[in-house]
């Protein structure tokens, strides 16, 4: 017959703590956004952008953008799984869950306002609304993040709110503006500091 090892108390309760500890400190740096996968959602908007200018019709315009919010979708979709992966995390649940329920309402909104829009030819609005309420979903998504994500929504509030109010001309602008170099440069940031 084996003998039975004795574990004293004091050994149980430093292993517990330890454990607590590293759990803490891994949800703590782990970021449900994707760093890289902001870059390359970003490149994609600016090559968006490009084309979009090019494009003969303003429902030719709007197609292609709404065309780019699904392949960011995918980006977005994909980096967030390599993301968890790599820190041998779940997006079903802490961090990546939290995000995904708290940034679903303002992106649904937002499909609503777009067909609302479309429907009524205020076309000039688009660029604005989806700008404002991108921001207002990364923001409420960033509340279970860390902090430099929040920040990243209020970036984008506050340039869709200045494009709401500005000529129309300057769509494209604004589009390659937040969707291209704020998703870049918050992207890296997050990258750099927070891991892929």
């Amino acid at each position: 017959m084996k003998k039975a090892s004795v574990v004293s108390i004091n050994e149980r309760a430093l292993e517990n703590l330890r454990y607590i500890r590293e759990t803490m400190e891994r949800a703590r740096s782990f970021t449900a956004v994707p760093g890289w996968g902001g870059v390359l959602m970003g490149i994609s908007a600016l090559l968006m952008a490009m084309i979009s200018s090019l494009l003969p019709s303003t429902e030719l315009w709007v197609a292609s953008w709404l065309g780019e919010a699904v392949l960011a979708l995918a980006i977005g979709g994909w980096a967030m799984c390599q993301k968890a992966k790599a820190v041998q995390s779940t997006l079903l649940g802490g961090p990546g869950r939290k995000f995904a329920l708290s940034l679903c309402p303002a992106m649904i909104a937002g499909g609503i306002l777009t067909v609302v829009l479309y429907n009524n030819a205020l076309f000039t609005l688009l660029p604005g609304v989806w700008l404002l309420l991108y921001g207002v979903a990364v923001v409420t998504g960033g509340a279970f993040s860390v902090n430099v994500v929040p920040m990243m929504g209020i970036s984008f509030m506050i340039l869709g709110t200045i494009a709401l109010f500005s000529p129309a001309e300057w769509a494209n602008w604004f589009m390659a503006t937040g969707f291209g170099g704020l998703q870049i440069v918050f992207g890296i940031i997050i990258a750099r500091r927070y891991g892929g």
